[in-house]
């Protein structure tokens, strides 16, 4: 790391700090995610370089992945015969939201192809290169599917404490300190191994299948103390606010408008098919619509982990969902440059 990155690291800590402070002093839920979020946002929208190196990113990314690995448990299996249903219903959900999200893009001045890719509610770096393969822009594409991810982490906790009539948002379990923490050494190994067997975000996917693996057997489990879980939540809010450095305020703006109806969209759809999936599986509504919500797999895994929703059960259709938009993407792809 040189002198220009760690200042750009110390800024994006310090101003994360404020925002994740001053949330907690307003009550807001999730105040050490969202906090350093937003504060990161609207510093590096207007010019102020800070940013979280990737490796740093990739770190914590494996710390949650032990922790949602860790939720895995032998009676797992007794429920896992229930997803079957709620997965039939996810997919459906996510090509109706994702052709509804599509033709607001379409009326944004968005091309075709842009406006599909920048609409598909997952596995963000993939639908940038398709999209970018098949004659799409790859920077709206970018910019879009990033605005979605941080909206529906903005969206979704005050939603939920709503819904539970103002109530404290849940944190995840909290313990008084570290349990296996020796499977914090595993990470330089893991994180390698994942990229290697090229799995779907390895960084978080190699530690979680190694934890569930471990927990799933009895053998061990990991967890954070409190201290450890807002400091993980600290530094991946960081990391999720400072994407927009260079874009200026009125571009953004732009941006923030089309990406927030196209989410409310998305969302409006998903919360349908929630609905179905808590009335068919008996699985509670909040954990239904994390479970649908169009944001990626990692950061959907931090949200269920720190409001305790039902982690495995969100990560399992998170990564579902990935899987099958790059299995089905291409086909589409294809087809959208034949008719384009």
């Amino acid at each position: 790391m040189d002198r220009g990155e760690g200042t750009a690291l110390v800024k994006s800590l310090a101003i994360g700090a404020v925002g994740g402070l001053v949330f907690q002093l307003i009550g807001m839920p999730l105040a050490w995610m969202l906090g350093p979020l937003t504060a990161n946002l609207i510093v590096s929208a207007r010019g102020v370089d800070v940013r979280i190196p990737e490796p740093l990113r990739e770190a914590f990314l494996g710390v949650l992945g032990l922790v949602l690995g860790s939720q895995v448990t032998p009676q797992l299996a007794e429920r896992v015969l229930d997803w079957p249903v709620s997965a039939v219903l996810l997919l459906l959900g996510v090509a109706v939201s994702t052709a509804v999200a599509a033709a607001w893009y379409r009326r944004c001045g968005f091309d075709s192809v842009s406006a599909w890719f920048a609409s598909a509610p997952g596995a963000m770096t993939a639908m940038i290169l398709m999209g970018e393969q098949s004659g799409g822009d790859p920077r709206r594409i970018a910019i879009a599917q990033s605005l979605r991810i941080i909206l529906v982490i903005m969206i979704l906790p005050p939603l939920f404490w709503a819904y539970e009539g103002g109530a404290a948002v849940r944190a995840g379990a909290a313990e008084n300190g570290f349990e296996a923490a020796w499977m914090l050494l595993a990470l330089p190994l893991l994180i390698p191994l994942g990229r290697w067997l090229r799995l779907p975000s390895h960084t978080l996917l190699a530690p979680l299948l190694f934890a569930g693996l471990l927990s799933g057997f009895g053998m061990a489990s990991f967890s954070l103390p409190d201290g450890g879980m807002n400091v993980m939540l600290w530094v991946l809010g960081c990391a999720i606010g400072s994407r927009f450095r260079g874009l200026s305020s009125a571009r953004l703006g732009r941006y923030l408008f089309e990406a927030f109806v196209a989410t409310l969209l998305a969302l409006v759809v998903l919360a349908c098919f929630a609905e179905l999936i808590h009335r068919l599986v008996g699985v509670p509504r909040d954990v239904a619509l994390l479970a649908l919500a169009p944001g990626g797999i990692g950061e959907m895994a931090i949200l269920a982990v720190a409001l305790d929703l039902d982690p495995v059960f969100v990560a399992f259709h998170h990564l579902l969902r990935m899987v099958a938009l790059m299995l089905f993407a291409p086909f589409w792809a294809g087809w959208l440059r034949r008719v384009g």
